[in-house]
């Protein structure tokens, strides 16, 4: 009797672990199910606040995008408008002056006849640098905290001792009355070497003049003699002030750079986009920046202060502005 007894214990014991083992089993499964799914809620969570986010993002940049071309047709319409004004005032000019030739002598009716017709595109050029520098700084682009240079000395020619702000200046002094014969009405932000303009003054220059495009001259310096030719700067897509100017600045680039080397011979080095300069940054049309040689290098020196050279290197500039327009 004692020993069934003991048996029937013994097999409730085994039982009981049996159930609590069991149990124990279950409650597992059931907590691993539970964290299964609490894991799966929570990465579909983040995978739909990762799709927010992004979809939120592309809206964003399709919403800036959107702004900039709109800006950009307002922009163009404008500057379409302003064109259409200056050859509906050159029009009448041109009736003016046909009406005042009818009773003028022979001399001034062909001295009429003589003028350059206008193409009702304004072109601002800007002769690199002046003969001191002025290191008081000023915002690279509107609003920035960042500050350079108002305008730095520039480099200077190794071989025939020019200082950049002189060619500069020569080149455009010639490239202006070019241009005007062209059609163009053309500014200089400078006439003169003894000035103190900044770059972001020299930029708001354009800007009042109502400039179709902005032209800076400048010429390269290295630090050793070899490296030769001539680059453009433009202003990079990315550039928060004037990103959206960017394409047509390429172009303009483009269109100058490849009419400069084949006019000169002088080595292309083709466009790089800047986001840093204060000459763009301020300025609201397209605009570029050419590198007319290296100063550092002999030969480029030498041909940049040939005046046959130089007829070159201005016929070659126009025909790239002419080449954009076109």
């Amino acid at each position: 009797m004692e020993q069934s007894t003991k048996k029937k214990r013994i097999l409730v014991i085994v039982l009981t672990a049996a159930i609590i083992a069991a149990a124990c089993v279950c409650f597992g499964m059931i907590h691993s199910c539970v964290k299964a799914q609490e894991k799966a809620r929570a990465e579909k969570q983040i995978a739909d606040k990762r799709a927010e986010f992004e979809e939120a993002e592309k809206q964003a940049k399709k919403n800036v995008s959107d702004q900039i071309a709109r800006e950009k047709e307002q922009e163009a319409a404008e500057r379409a408008e302003r064109i259409r004004e200056r050859l509906r005032k050159q029009s009448v000019e041109d009736e003016y002056l046909t009406d005042d030739a009818d009773s003028s002598d022979t001399d001034s009716s062909t001295e009429e006849a003589d003028q350059t017709q206008s193409n009702g595109h304004i072109i601002v050029i800007d002769p690199g640098h002046q003969s001191h520098a002025n290191t008081s700084t000023e915002p690279v682009g509107p609003g920035s905290n960042t500050k350079k240079a108002k305008v730095t000395g520039g480099t200077h020619g190794t071989t025939t001792g020019v200082y950049e702000y002189q060619l500069t200046l020569t080149i455009a002094q010639q490239l202006k009355p070019v241009l005007e014969d062209r059609g163009y009405t053309v500014y200089l932000t400078r006439d003169s070497n003894d000035v103190d303009i900044s770059n972001a003054e020299r930029a708001q220059f354009a800007n009042d003049k109502d400039a179709d495009i902005y032209l800076r001259i400048h010429a390269n310096g290295a630090g050793g003699s070899s490296a030769n030719g001539a680059m453009m700067l433009y202003p990079a897509s990315s550039n928060r002030w004037v990103g959206g100017y960017s394409s047509d600045s390429k172009r303009l680039s483009t269109d100058i750079l490849d009419s400069y080397c084949s006019a000169t011979g002088m080595k292309n080095l083709g466009n790089q986009p800047r986001d840093d300069m204060t000459g763009f940054n301020w300025a609201k049309m397209p605009m570029t920046l050419i590198e007319l040689g290296f100063m550092t290098n002999p030969s480029d020196d030498r041909n940049m202060e040939d005046s046959s050279y130089q007829q070159k290197m201005v016929t070659g500039i126009a025909d790239g502005i002419d080449k954009y327009f076109s």
